[in-house]
């Protein structure tokens, strides 16, 4: 007989309780390892790179926000591959290709050699996330999905979290090149993990009876069936959840970017901080974006319901930096409290998020149309990231950049509102 488990009226029967543990801990770890090089750059460029390459604040903004515009442009084309041919394929080649290049990155001697490797990593990183997300919706059901890409995403700020620390001291006692060496180098080795341990489909999982199989697939199919039929490419893109899921990603992913890629840059220009002080300060609001996200998520597979676990924290996030942008200069620690909480909100509503983009599209066209909306986020990010720094040199503060992010996160806020009427409608 399967493992199943009777769950209560408002949570359907769970099927192969193993997928959780051996698929969720591999996908975690895989992108935890992506992720790592969206976020370590900014300590380098707090660390001593800018000076040693000789980096203006100018191009700081841009190289900080290159990685962005090479993920923009390969999204589609990696999101179709995935959905119609191999996710699993992919995802390997990406990690082997983004390792090594994460590597080089702690080997340039010059800037153009930099920004050569930041665009091709956002090229090969890319397929990672959407690639992901069409995995998990083949492995995970409507009422398990939101918590399933939230392990997914996790990645994302735990891996923010940990780096932050350990980039502090690896920069502060060898350097920021070994600091990119060190965190590039793993990847590498880790494809083969991902390669033996992960199943693209529950068919070809030797670990599953076929009993389980056959009740997993067919619980996705009747998913399936009860979503609207789209024909093709075209017709999703020019639908209007596609264009306002598009457009609110792109100022989420705005606000998001803006702060992670120079949350260490604003620590740092405090009064007598130090790289390794600065790890540690900025770990934390990832901390609490971690306990946001298993509570968003947790939620909304509950109550079935994605939007309600989406704009309030995105609405919180924008009064945080709102109130930032109030306290700058006035005190440190109430500024950074503000910070914590805004990262802590940006980052909660991301499984909710993904969930719905899956549920809202049939099979047939979810690839592409997350390859599309997850682009839209590369611009946002790249938007971001450029235009804090830039605001940033040309200010010589942060504070008008507290002002940007806040009204772009408000902005997502209230389309995941009309969203959510559209939708209903």
């Amino acid at each position: 007989m399967p493992n199943l488990k009777v769950a209560s009226s408002s949570m359907p029967v769970t099927i192969a309780p193993s997928r959780w543990y051996r698929i969720i801990p591999i996908v975690f770890i895989t992108y935890s390892l992506a992720y790592l090089d969206r976020a370590n750059f900014g300590f380098a460029a707090a660390g001593g790179m800018n000076e040693d390459l000789h980096i203006s604040q100018a191009t700081s903004s841009l190289l900080s926000s290159l990685f962005f515009l090479g993920y923009f442009f390969f999204q589609i084309p990696g999101a179709q591959y995935a959905a119609h041919k191999s996710a699993k394929k992919l995802i390997f080649v990406s990690l082997i290709l983004w390792a090594g290049l994460a590597a080089a990155t702690g080997m340039v001697s010059n800037v153009t050699a930099l920004i050569v490797i930041r665009f091709l990593i956002g090229v090969v990183e890319s397929a990672v996330i959407p690639s992901m997300l069409i995995l998990l919706s083949q492995w995970f059901t409507k009422e398990e999905r939101s918590r399933a890409n939230t392990f997914l995403i996790l990645g994302n700020p735990v891996t923010v979290l940990w780096m932050s620390v350990l980039s502090g001291y690896l920069i502060n006692s060898v350097g920021w090149r070994w600091m990119f060496i060190i965190q590039g180098a793993p990847g590498i080795l880790w494809a083969f993990v991902w390669w033996k341990m992960i199943d693209e489909t529950p068919q070809q999982a030797h670990w599953l009876t076929n009993e389980e199989k056959i009740l997993l697939e067919e619980r996705l199919a009747n998913e399936q069936q009860a979503i609207k039929p789209v024909k093709d490419y075209s017709q999703a893109f020019r639908s209007t959840p596609v264009i306002l899921l598009c457009i609110h990603y792109f100022l989420w992913s705005l606000g998001v970017y803006g702060f992670v890629m120079w949350l260490p840059s604003i620590i740092k220009a405090s009064p007598n901080m130090d790289i390794v002080t600065t790890g540690w300060l900025s770990a934390v609001p990832y901390v609490v974006a971690s306990i946001g996200m298993f509570g968003a998520s947790y939620f909304s597979d509950k109550a079935q319901n994605r939007v309600l676990f989406i704009w309030p924290f995105l609405l919180i996030a924008s009064v945080a930096f709102m109130g930032t942008y109030l306290l700058e200069g006035m005190d440190f620690w109430l500024s950074y409290i503000m910070l914590v909480i805004a990262g802590g909100a940006l980052y909660a509503p991301y499984g909710p998020f993904f969930a719905l983009v899956t549920e809202l599209l049939p099979k047939n066209v979810a690839g592409g149309a997350i390859g599309l909306i997850n682009s839209m986020g590369a611009l946002g990010s790249f938007v971001g990231a450029y235009l804090v720094g830039y605001l940033n040199g040309l200010m010589g503060s942060f504070h008008t950049s507290y002002l940007l992010m806040a009204f772009a996160v408000m902005g997502a806020a209230l389309l995941a509102l009309l969203l959510a009427k559209t939708s209903r409608g």
